[in-house]
């Protein structure tokens, strides 16, 4: 990521700690720090559409986090090659994912269509996103 995209990523970590914290949604979308979508019952694909419809530009970043008080058992955040290609085709440049918390389906497949479409996956910790 830039250094653009890695300040959008710390911006969206606390937005959606926060999110999560209020029982909204695990997921956000941003570029430049302005707040694009954010993840609610619709889910994070529906999300990622909505950032692309309203940053026609692209370049923005997602960021997907456990809410604080997640119960590890049930709604575990989860990305894979459907995000990622959700992600592409709204013109998403990263997705930033909680690491140790996330589940990364098909991780090489999905890794892959990344590197493909030129789209950075990073995982970060607590500590990585201050």
């Amino acid at each position: 990521p830039t250094v653009s995209e890695e300040k959008d990523i710390a911006f969206g970590w606390q937005l959606a700690k926060e999110m999560g914290r209020l029982d909204v949604g695990q997921s956000v979308a941003v570029k430049e720090r302005a707040v694009l979508a954010v993840e609610a019952i619709e889910g994070t694909d529906r999300a990622i559409a909505r950032a692309g419809e309203l940053c026609r530009s692209g370049g923005f970043v997602v960021v997907k986090v456990a809410k604080p008080q997640q119960d590890m058992r049930f709604d575990v955040p989860t990305v894979g090659r459907l995000t990622i290609e959700n992600l592409h085709r709204a013109g998403g440049r990263v997705l930033a994912i909680e690491a140790d918390k996330t589940i990364l389906l098909d991780q090489v497949e999905t890794v892959e269509l990344a590197n493909r479409y030129s789209i950075s996956i990073v995982a970060l910790s607590r500590s990585d996103a201050a």
